[in-house]
This record gives structure tokens, C-alpha cells and sequence, in this order.
């Protein structure tokens, strides 16, 4: 045992066999290679989800700038577009969606969680929101998600706003989300902003 303890200090001393060092780096190498691999494919993951890219897979206009396309639909737009929506990710969706659409949206409706616009700026995602003329307005509500005066003075704003539309008028729904607390499900139209009644040219999104 006391010969051992003798040569123990010599080995910590003696230089790595050049193979065992080279084995070495190459494992940190690899191991480096699919960290910075796994983070790649998160951030690409992560922004194939964010709410502007999703939404122009989704919509386009034509080069004239006088059809709207929603997938494989066509819809003419005649100063006649309109916008509502509710959920987490429906203020960059909104964002994203006036700066498709310009002139052509009239006028806007959201319903959001309360606080998300400071959380938004303070994170620096400022294409994120909307701009300070924007023609869509919004409303912040439902605290921890949960239901209260807020969330149903916008609902009722949405209702608003969809039921005043004509049948020459189309409504672009946005809809982030769907699920409420267990203990409120009962109560989800007053959580996420009641359906609206949408004329039959209106665009589900």
C-alpha cells in the first residue's frame, strides 16, 4: 500500500500518452458538436413556431395586392378586411398580419393575456407588437388566466366589431391555444373571448 501511495504522485506528474489526449479532445470535440447541434435544431424548432413565420406560411397576398390567399383559398379584398383574435401568441400574430396586409385591414379587435405587451417589450421582441398607429386594438385581460371584467369587455368588443360585418366583409380569425384550467371549462368562451359570429365570407385562420 505504502509503494503505491509512493507512485501515485509520479503518475499525476507523468505527461498524457499523446493517444489518450488526442482520444480526449476528440470526445470534448463530439460532445461540443452535438451540443451546438441540439441548439441549432431547438432555435429552428423555436422559430418555426413563432407567430410571424406561421402566420405567412398561412397567408400571402397576390403581386397586385388585391387577393388575399389563406392556404388554398382566394378571397378579393376590397377595403374590406377585418381582424379579431384571442389567445397567447395572437399580438405577433396580429403584428404580422398588418404588416401583410397594410391598407387593406380596416379595423382590428384582440384579446390577450394581461401583460404580455410589457413582458414583450422588456424581452426586446419588438416585432412582436404591434405599432403605436396600428388599426387593431387590444385588449388585455384574463389574469392567470383566468376570467374577469377585462376578458369579457373585449369578448364583447369582438362580438362587436363580427357582428356589424356584412356578407361583402371577410373576418380573419386568429386563435392561439384553446385549453382553459380544469376548474374553468365551463367558463372558456368568457377565458378566451366568445366565438364570434362571423358572416359566411369571413377567413378562419
Amino acid at each position: 500500500m505504502a509503494a503505491a501511495l509512493q507512485v501515485l504522485p509520479r503518475l499525476a506528474r507523468a505527461p498524457l500518452h499523446p493517444l489518450l489526449w488526442r482520444g480526449s479532445v476528440a470526445r470534448l470535440a463530439s460532445s461540443m458538436a452535438l451540443a451546438e447541434q441540439a441548439r441549432q435544431l431547438f432555435e429552428s424548432a423555436v422559430g418555426a413556431v413563432l407567430p410571424g413565420p406561421m402566420l405567412h406560411r398561412a397567408l400571402s397576398l397576390d403581386p397586385g395586392g388585391r387577393q388575399l390567399k389563406v392556404r388554398d383559398r382566394n378571397f378579393q379584398l376590397r377595403q374590406n378586411l377585418y381582424l379579431v383574435g384571442f389567445g397567447k401568441a395572437v399580438l405577433g400574430m396580429a403584428a404580422a398580419a398588418e404588416e401583410l396586409l397594410g391598407q387593406h385591414l380596416v379595423q382590428g379587435v384582440i384579446s390577450v393575456p394581461k401583460g404580455i405587451r410589457a413582458a414583450m417589450e422588456r424581452a426586446g421582441k419588438q416585432e412582436m407588437l404591434l405599432k403605436p398607429h396600428s388599426r387593431v386594438q387590444v385588449f388585455e385581460g384574463a389574469e392567470d388566466n383566468l376570467p374577469d371584467r377585462d376578458a369579457l369587455r373585449a369578448a364583447l368588443a369582438i362580438q362587436q366589431l363580427a357582428e356589424g360585418l356584412t356578407a361583402d366583409d371577410l373576418l380573419l380569425v386568429l386563435i392561439s391555444g384553446w385549453g382553459t384550467p380544469a376548474a374553468h371549462r365551463d367558463d372558456r368562451y368568457q377565458c378566451h373571448g366568445h366565438p364570434p359570429l362571423v358572416p359566411a365570407a369571413s377567413v378562419m385562420a
